[in-house]
């Protein structure tokens, strides 16, 4: 009986080694040190890009969080190079069809013109559509789980479902 408890026992622990350090609750300063597969210009793409999906408001918006560098983070550990490949190329088709729209670049496009052209790529079908679906399912994902919204947005219970047990019972 006492061998079932040591191998429960010594499952959970290396269950809990193996998980990465940062799956606990990341922030910038631990992303910052990710291997990267993307170029100094398309790492500052991704910048805008997730600051068009999120802008900042009465919030910070994604880019001031460092959620482009959790999505690069996400896509070097977590994707194959297939789709590595993909995203990377997903990111000159971006700055690409910028450029042929008349723009200097992405960056240098207002709001609405960003919204359009990335709406254009969901709408559109490739690898564009592939890499933005990635880009924006990260970023929403990195933003609900960014340390500043977890701490200043969400109200945190550690234990839903309260249970109080001295609380007198009505008869019937």
């Amino acid at each position: 009986m006492q061998r079932r408890v040591a191998l429960k026992n010594m499952a959970a622990a290396v269950g809990l080694m193996s998980l990465p350090a940062w799956a606990s609750g990341w922030s910038k300063t631990t992303v910052a040190t990710a291997p990267t597969v993307l170029s100094p210009n398309q790492e500052a793409l991704l910048a805008e890009i997730v600051e068009t999906i999120i802008p900042a408001t009465d919030t910070p918006g994604a880019k001031e969080l460092g959620i482009h560098q959790f999505v690069q983070k996400m896509v070097a550990d977590c994707f194959d190079k297939k789709v590595q490949e993909v995203f990377a190329r997903g990111l000159t088709n971006v700055e690409a069809t910028a450029r042929k729209n008349g723009a200097a670049s992405f960056a240098a496009l207002d709001p609405a013109g960003r919204t359009a052209l990335l709406q254009g790529l969901e709408a559109g079908g490739g690898e564009g559509k592939e890499c933005f679906g990635l880009v924006k399912g990260l970023t929403i994902r990195g933003y609900l789980t960014s340390e500043y919204v977890m701490t200043n947005l969400t109200k945190y219970e550690m234990m839903p479902g309260r249970y109080h047990g001295c609380v007198p019972v009505a008869a019937r």
